[in-house]
């Protein structure tokens, strides 16, 4: 199991249930949230994500915080927002749902659901995640869904089945979780996620989009990925035949093993997201514009450079490709032979490689400057052939960069740069 701040010997389950709510108490360190549990609103209690994953040793520096309230939530958090200097977030007027942003810190608060907080936990998605925590002395754990024994067993299990119908986007979280918290969906659970998961197109984009970015970063994604393309629950967004793409979204990456955390961290979710989705897929859920980009460039050269081979690239496609991929070259690179992939790689980690950190040996205020050059296209076409001129080394200093520049604007008119096929 992923411990980010421990190993899975450090879980509390196994203590006895006197000790359990101490220990959990003291890993939350109430001491460091940006409110003190005595100025949050009476009979608020801790639930969600927080409990389960300081239950697990899994708490980030800032974990955000889901409180449940009795009453109005609205006005409460307005309120707090003004007294402490926060911000107020209304999330679900209706619901009665907000948040406060303070001090670096994420607070949800959201009205009780029901006649009281039992009826309010079975009406949550996952037992593992309807686990609660009172705030005041002497604290106490309340989990009458069994959580604690899902967490213990490595278990997602779905509460009911109308829960999952209610709110379709639990329908991809059990995916989700699945890859972060490195557990199994249980027979039963899995058997309501593949009879609804047409209802997924129901909710809303960004959330859907919420899901999938943290699917693709968690430590377990291949497996999830795995399960989740057998499920089809992302059909609607994916290509057409994204089951027979040559980049396969589940597949374990092996090459990933020889770069280090940062390259890996750089290169899988980017590799996923674009085996995973279309184009119209990333747009029609409401991807950004620079992650559209970076997906759509990644795979144009997945499909121009299959399986490593680049002989067919002249200079200038070579050059482009360094140009669209320089950040991300590692996830092109992935599923590529392993010798062909270390040299690329070696390469792309020194920042002085000309072609794999391509840059013009002059920039355009000095050109101007120089050459007496005005801004507009015969400007931006020189720094592209300097570029290039450097990248393949035929330039290195200032001075031949500015002979090179001169030579090429007094060049005879029908003249043009001969393209090279590069290995």
């Amino acid at each position: 199991m992923h411990m980010p701040n421990g190993s899975s010997a450090d879980t509390i389950l196994t203590v006895s249930p006197e000790q359990l709510t101490d220990l959990l108490w003291r890993r939350l360190e109430p001491e460091r949230w940006p409110l003190k549990p005595s100025q949050l609103p009476e009979g608020a209690v801790l639930v969600g994500g927080a409990v389960r994953d300081g239950l697990l040793n899994r708490l980030p520096p800032c974990p955000d915080l889901d409180l449940v309230v009795p009453g109005a939530v609205l006005g409460t958090v307005q309120r707090l927002a003004r007294e402490h200097g926060g911000a107020c977030v209304v999330l679900d007027e209706q619901r009665q749902m907000a948040r406060l942003v303070l001090k670096g810190w994420t607070i949800d608060f959201a009205r009780l659901e029901g006649d009281d907080l039992t009826e309010d936990l079975f009406r949550r998605d996952f037992r593992l995640n309807a686990i609660a925590l009172s705030l005041s002395a002497p604290q106490q754990l309340i989990d009458p869904t069994g959580g604690l024994q899902d967490l213990q067993d490595g278990l997602i299990c779905a509460i009911r089945e109308s829960n999952l119908r209610d709110d379709p986007l639990r329908l991809l979280r059990a995916l989700r979780l699945m890859a972060e918290l490195e557990m199994r969906i249980d027979t039963d659970t899995l058997a309501m996620v593949k009879a609804n998961g047409a209802l997924l197109t129901h909710s809303a984009p960004e959330r859907i989009q919420a899901e999938v970015l943290k699917l693709v970063a968690a430590p377990a994604a291949d497996a999830a990925i795995t399960l989740l393309q057998s499920l089809d629950l992302l059909k609607p967004w994916s290509a057409p035949d994204w089951k027979h793409s040559h980049v396969n979204a589940s597949q374990p990456l092996r090459a990933a093993s020889s770069m280090t955390l940062e390259e890996q961290s750089l290169a899988l979710p980017l590799a996923r997201l674009t085996a995973l989705l279309s184009d119209p897929g990333l747009r029609s859920l409401r991807f950004s514009r620079r992650q559209i980009q970076r997906c759509a460039k990644l795979r144009q050269w997945q499909e121009r450079c299959a399986r490593g081979d680049s002989s067919s690239l002249d200079e200038t496609q070579r050059l482009r490709l360094h140009q669209d991929l320089e950040a991300d070259l590692p996830a092109l690179v992935l599923g590529w032979p392993e010798q062909h992939r270390n040299r690329w790689m070696q390469r792309w980690r020194d920042p002085k490689d000309p072609l794999f950190h391509p840059r013009s040996p002059l920039d355009g205020d000095t050109l101007q400057n120089e050459l007496s050059l005005k801004p507009g296209p015969t400007l931006g076409a020189l720094i592209l052939h300097l570029t290039t001129a450097r990248a393949y080394g035929r330039v290195s200093s200032r001075e031949q960069a500015l002979n090179e520049a001169r030579r090429w604007l007094h060049r005879p008119p029908s003249s043009s740069a001969s393209s090279r096929r590069c290995d």
